[in-house]
């Protein structure tokens, strides 16, 4: 079985593009706490993430740097080959995600009910109907 699920914040804006047949795509990287090492001293892995259509236009709408949101998806690996150099890539196809920051989050104190949404890859959730 090949499941992620995760919960971070972003380290950028998301890149959100298109390809040449119009298909959305958005690129971020999410920074995931670890539990606390022996020291005591917080530790992250930072995750490449990618998602397609509908779920690619919300995170670039509504994502920012800092955003805490979770996600849900596969571990996809893939290589590509440039100026002769063969690249491996490791990155998470998120196929559903939600909205972490509280309603009244300092990241994001002005937003409307729409970005205070979430989104589960078929439906949009208002905030306000979550009863925690």
């Amino acid at each position: 079985m090949n499941h992620f699920v995760g919960i971070g914040r972003l380290t950028r804006d998301p890149e959100v593009r298109y390809t040449q047949s119009g298909k959305a795509y958005a690129s971020f990287t999410l920074a995931i706490d670890r539990r606390k090492s022996g020291d005591g001293n917080p530790q992250a892995d930072f995750i490449s993430c990618v998602a397609w259509e509908k779920t690619a236009e919300i995170i670039g709408n509504h994502c920012t740097k800092g955003k805490k949101i979770a996600v849900e998806g596969r571990i996809q690996t893939r290589s590509y080959e440039k100026d002769g150099t063969k690249h491996y890539v490791t990155e998470v196809v998120v196929q559903s995600m939600e909205f972490c920051d509280s309603k009244g989050g300092s990241t994001s104190p002005t937003a409307t009910p729409e970005q205070q949404s979430m989104f589960d890859g078929s439906r949009a959730v208002s905030a306000s109907d979550i009863p925690f």
